[in-house]
């Protein structure tokens, strides 16, 4: 099965874009950025709650970009690749 993802800067040409493979179990460190949203913070809390809930071994971490405007700067994208096996970003309105 292909999947397409669609990057919404530019719909006119779309690029292809290899999924990354993914795991059969959520085990290890997770981050969950919020990418400062409104009530994105409640949508990670409902996330956090369920996941942990599920899968006991997991260990979560938070993590918030300082706008939702703009891609999280180089220092959090490293403390966060550093810190985490899994990452989950959402946002909310």
């Amino acid at each position: 099965m292909t999947q397409v993802i669609l990057d919404p800067t530019d719909e006119r040409v779309p690029i292809r874009r290899q999924l990354a493979p993914r795991s059969k179990a959520i085990a290890g460190r997770l981050a969950l950025l919020d990418i400062s949203k409104p009530r994105g913070d409640v949508l990670m809390d409902q996330i956090a709650v369920r996941l942990t809930s599920r899968y006991p071994g997991v260990k979560v971490s938070r993590y918030r970009k300082p706008t939702f405007a703009k891609p999280a700067p180089e220092e959090l994208r490293r403390k966060i690749l550093e810190e985490s096996d899994f990452v989950i970003e959402a946002l909310a309105d």
